[in-house]
């Protein structure tokens, strides 16, 4: 069974953000409560600890968009600066690329932490990525905590099922503490 404390105004933040949450219920916490509903899991997380812990409401202004136009695209363009993903640049690396381009996240980050290379870096960047994804084991995200915790439990049980996983992260997440995969997890199947 679950020990997890319903998501109320009387909660302690610590007592939050040891316990695992939906972004479902963040967002209808922050509803509910006035706050600002918007953002990933993490700005939620965060902005409902500040809440909990100050009774203040932690307002994050947008980011504005800056837009630019670069033109024409060519291998030898250089990568501006706050790089924007648009269907120009999509257009362009699908057509060096090839139709299974795709702006993925390691590659968003190349793109956007090297301003003033050039295009055609870009291309060989993303090439390299590619083969980097198929030597070893990618960075899963830390909002995707779920998606982490079943790779794990995979790792480490050869002929359990998606079922048996599923059981143990449902216990596991009912659990204060951290969320990542450990043998003791199975008590739950």
């Amino acid at each position: 069974m679950s020990d997890r404390p319903d998501l109320k105004n009387n909660l302690d933040g610590a007592a939050f953000q040891s316990y695992y949450y939906l972004k479902e219920e963040l967002v209808q916490f922050c509803r509910q409560e006035g706050l600002q509903s918007t953002g990933g899991k993490a700005d939620l997380t965060q902005r409902i600890a500040y809440y909990l812990n100050t009774g203040e409401k932690l307002v994050n202004k947008p980011k504005s968009k800056v837009s630019t136009d670069i033109g024409n695209i060519t291998e030898e363009t250089i990568i501006e600066r706050d790089f924007i993903c648009s269907e120009k640049h999509r257009a362009f690396f699908r057509q060096k690329i090839g139709n299974g381009f795709s702006f993925n996240v390691l590659f968003q980050n190349w793109l956007k932490s090297n301003a003033g290379k050039t295009y055609r870096d870009a291309i060989a960047a993303y090439h390299q990525i590619l083969a980097d994804k198929k030597n070893k084991k990618t960075e899963i995200g830390k909002q995707f905590e779920y998606n982490t915790y079943i790779r794990d439990f995979f790792a480490h049980n050869d002929g359990k099922s998606l079922d048996d996983a599923i059981k143990c992260w449902k216990y596991k997440k009912g659990l204060q503490g951290h969320n990542r995969y450990e043998k003791f997890d199975l008590t739950a199947l």
